[in-house]
C-alpha cells in the first residue's frame, strides 16, 4: 500500500528499509535479527505491486563476502531496482558499539562479490558506509575505494553539514545516496544535486506514523482517549529491546 502511495504523490523511488522490515516481519528491533529469505519475501511482495524503482537496505549482505553474492541473486529475482551493501559489522559483537566496521579490504571485497553476482547491469550496487563514526580521511579513503571497485553509488550515513559532504564528494564521480534522518543542515536540494546526491533518505516517518494510528485506533475501540506517547516510544514499548539486551549478556557474554 505505501509503495502505490507514493508512486501516487509522485515519489520518484522507494526504500524497504531493513529496520522497517524487521519492524514488519518481527516486531523485533534493528539487531540483525531478520534474515535474508524474510527480507526477499517482503521485497517480493512490494514488488509485485508497485510502479516505483525500489531500493533494498540489504544491510552487510547477510553475512561474508560469499553471503553478499546470495543476497544479490535473491534480491534481483525479487525485483528490486538497487540494493545497499554496507561495512558494517554485523550482527554487532557483544560489548561493541553497533557502529562498528569491517576492514576496507573486506568492504572491497563485499562490493566486488555483489559486482561479480548480479546478472542485469541495470541493478545498481550501491555502497554504504558511515560518515559520522569515522575521521574525515577515512571517509574519503572508504568511499573512494569502493568507487574504485566499481559500485554505482555511494550511499553515505552521518555526514554533518555541506563542508563534510563537500569534502567527501571532492574526489567522488558516482551518484551520492544520503540518509540525514532530516538532518536541518542538509535540506538545500539545489546545493545536493550540485554535489551528485541524487537520493536523499530522510527516515521512515510513515511507517512509525503508521505504529502511532494503529496504537491511537485501538485505545479509542477500547474506550481510551488518544495517548501522548511519541511513535518512538511505542516502537521502543513493543518491539521489547530489553529482553534482547538480557539475552545478550546472557548468552553472548562468554569469557574463555
Amino acid at each position: 500500500m505505501a509503495a502505490r502511495i507514493a508512486a501516487d504523490l509522485g515519489f520518484e523511488v522507494g526504500i524497504l528499509g531493513g529496520s522497517v522490515a524487521s519492524l514488519q516481519v518481527l516486531a523485533a528491533p534493528d539487531f540483525a535479527l531478520i534474515t535474508l529469505s524474510e527480507f526477499v519475501e517482503q521485497a517480493t511482495r512490494i514488488g509485485r505491486v508497485s510502479r516505483l524503482p525500489v531500493i533494498a537496505d540489504a544491510d552487510h549482505g547477510y553475512g561474508n563476502a560469499l553471503n553478499v553474492m546470495r543476497t544479490v541473486i535473491e534480491l534481483e529475482r525479487a525485483g528490486i531496482a538497487a540494493l545497499t551493501i554496507e561495512d558494517t559489522l554485523l550482527p554487532a559483537q557483544f560489548g561493541r558499539k553497533s557502529t562498528d566496521l569491517i576492514s576496507v579490504a573486506e568492504g572491497v571485497g563485499k562490493i566486488r562479490a555483489a559486482l561479480e553476482a548480479r546478472v542485469d547491469p541495470d541493478l545498481a550496487i550501491i555502497a554504504r558506509t558511515h560518515a559520522g563514526v569515522l575521521q574525515l580521511d577515512e571517509v574519503i579513503l572508504r568511499t573512494q575505494a569502493y568507487q574504485a571497485a566499481g559500485a554505482d553509488a555511494i550511499c553515505i550515513v552521518g555526514v554533518e553539514d555541506f563542508d563534510h559532504l563537500e569534502q567527501i564528494a571532492a574526489a567522488l564521480s558516482v551518484p551520492l545516496m544520503l540518509v540525514t534522518y532530516g538532518n536541518p543542515k542538509l535540506r538545500d536540494n539545489e546545493r545536493l544535486a550540485k554535489l551528485g546526491v541524487r537520493i536523499v533518505v530522510n527516515g521512515h516517518a510513515a511507517y512509525f506514523a503508521a505504529i502511532k494510528a494503529t496504537y491511537d485506533c485501538l485505545r479509542e475501540q477500547r474506550g481510551a482517549q488518544s495517548s501522548d506517547l511519541s511513535a518512538t516510544e511505542l516502537t521502543h514499548t513493543y518491539t521489547q529491546p530489553e529482553d534482547y539486551i538480557v539475552w545478550a549478556e546472557e548468552f553472548m557474554n562468554v569469557h574463555e
